[in-house]
């Protein structure tokens, strides 16, 4: 876990925003680590650190995963917030994994640990 909290606060200072920086971390089954940051743009959709180490995991033919690391927080604050994936994001990651995929928020402090089916429950079904 150390690895992946290091990795994503170094993730987290290349976010392209406003006010609002995220850095994430994807684990596969087999231990392989996707980073993400949040890229920002004034157009419809930007894209979230979660999404952006999924996409990379993707691409690279990874398919099964075992948790993600985000953290995240607004740049003119000190401290980091409980950032939990926005709505998006939770569908998105829902139709990827398994109901026992262990999400994990960190504030710098405090560590907390969701499971997909909890932070989704009623998810849209594929």
């Amino acid at each position: 876990m150390e690895e992946m909290i290091k990795r994503a606060f170094e993730v987290r200072k290349f976010a392209h925003v406003r006010k609002y920086k995220v850095g994430a971390v994807l684990k596969t089954k087999d231990g392989k680590l996707y980073t993400g940051c949040n890229v920002d743009n004034m157009g419809i959709q930007s894209i979230c650190a979660e999404r952006t180490a999924f996409v990379k995991a993707i691409s690279e033919g990874e398919t099964e995963y075992d948790s993600i690391l985000v953290v995240g927080g607004d740049i003119t604050k000190d401290k980091l917030d409980n950032c939990t994936p926005c709505g998006y994001c939770r569908q998105f990651m829902r139709e990827l994994v398994s109901d026992d995929f262990k999400v994990f928020c960190y504030d710098g402090e405090n560590m907390r640990e969701y499971l997909m089916k909890d932070l989704l429950p009623e998810a849209f079904e594929v």
